[in-house]
């Protein structure tokens, strides 16, 4: 998988958590470490703590063995929807096409974001779209169910906590303190908010 990445582009990775030596969430972590790749991985149905586990370690989606071939192809299509904004994309952008918010910027025609300082921060696409569906709704609680609609297209199944371990490795990412987290709030019972101002700015003034 290495050798492959190191030769071409791939738009994304159906990764198995069982492979012969080297585990899934183990290749899963290595690729993270070096490509932002779209990544959905394939579980056993039994497996509920390889998936969060899976998502804690940087994979967007999964999908549950035995899967229908249809579902797959429609969880391929909707990641590839999701993360198919490119650079070369970025011309054809509208002129307000960056998002700030917190001194923190958005650029939503490259799907980069830029700490204050101007650092870049990689983000999955899972995170991506995360952070977009929040800075699109300021001050608006979110249950998870809204959220896993907003960002995959699908209801949430009982004790599905993919939601909150995307959060939680996005918080790790934009917020000073996780633990108390001031951007994105929780709410209790309710869901969660984006807490402050986000405004759209003309890529002349974001530049």
């Amino acid at each position: 998988m290495m050798d492959a990445l190191k030769k071409g582009s791939f738009d994304i990775v159906l990764l198995d958590l069982m492979l012969p030596g080297e585990d899934g969430l183990s290749l899963c972590r290595r690729l993270r470490s070096v490509s932002s790749v779209p990544i959905i991985m394939m579980t056993a149905m039994g497996e509920e703590t390889d998936r969060i586990v899976g998502l804690e370690v940087g994979a967007d989606d999964y999908i549950g063995k035995p899967f229908n071939p249809r579902e797959l192809l429609a969880r391929v299509k909707a990641v590839l929807r999701r993360s198919g904004s490119t650079r070369d994309e970025a011309t054809d952008a509208e002129p307000d096409d960056v998002i700030a918010f917190e001194g923190w910027r958005l650029d939503t025609a490259r799907r980069e974001l830029y700490r204050p300082d101007g650092t870049f921060v990689p983000l999955t696409a899972a995170e991506y779209d995360l952070l977009l569906v929040f800075v699109e709704r300021p001050n608006r609680v979110l249950s998870r169910d809204q959220l896993l609609d907003f960002t995959k297209g699908r209801t949430a199944a009982p004790f599905d906590r993919s939601i909150d371990v995307q959060l939680s490795r996005l918080r790790r990412k934009i917020e000073k303190d996780p633990k108390n987290p001031t951007i994105i709030k929780t709410v209790r019972g309710a869901g969660y908010v984006f807490s402050g101002e986000a405004s759209r700015l003309g890529r002349d003034a974001a530049d």
